[in-house]
């Protein structure tokens, strides 16, 4: 009899563990590091468009070097330079965003938090999350606007300075 209670025993210890499920297979989590994944891509296109705005701003100054007067073009380079460091700002937070997400993953998967944390701690992220690509849709949106208005400028300029000097034949 003390066998086939010791036999039960291991059995049902045997039966706990194995019945145990890894957290990082919980298809909760499982979504979670899908949605990092997503938001890995989306930290990468934002930190490829900032420096493509970084790029348009440093042809931007190239082509006020031309201009004469250019009090108005120096007004629109600061404006830019300003969005430049707001959307620099916005792209640290971001990543920084990403590592506490990671961080989340790491400790649900090692079971340091439980599934409901973990939940509640990717909600929280997940909207900081939206709510910082809206902002960076507003600086992209805001840039457009600004290289537009400038390259408008340059064009009446180009424009005003050939009149002058058909006025002067």
């Amino acid at each position: 009899m003390k066998t086939l209670s010791k036999l039960a025993v291991v059995a049902t210890v045997l039966l706990f563990v194995s019945c145990k499920q890894n957290p990082a297979e919980a298809p909760e989590h499982k979504a979670m590091v899908e949605k990092h994944q997503e938001m890995e891509a989306s930290h990468e296109a934002m930190a490829k468009e900032h420096n493509d705005m970084k790029d348009d701003h440093q042809q931007m100054v190239d082509a006020h070097k031309t201009i004469e007067n250019d009090s108005i073009h120096i007004v629109t380079e600061k404006n830019h330079t300003t969005l430049l460091a707001k959307h620099s700002e916005l792209i640290s937070a971001h990543k920084a965003l990403i590592e506490k997400h990671k961080e989340i993953e790491i400790k649900h998967a090692s079971g340091q938090i439980t599934l409901e944390q973990m939940k509640e701690e990717h909600e929280s992220v997940k909207a900081e999350h939206e709510n910082m690509e809206k902002e960076h849709k507003n600086v992209a949106a805001e840039h457009k606007r600004i290289t537009e208005e400038d390259e408008k400028m340059i064009k009446e300029d180009k424009e005003k300075a050939t009149e002058e000097v058909s006025d002067q034949k």
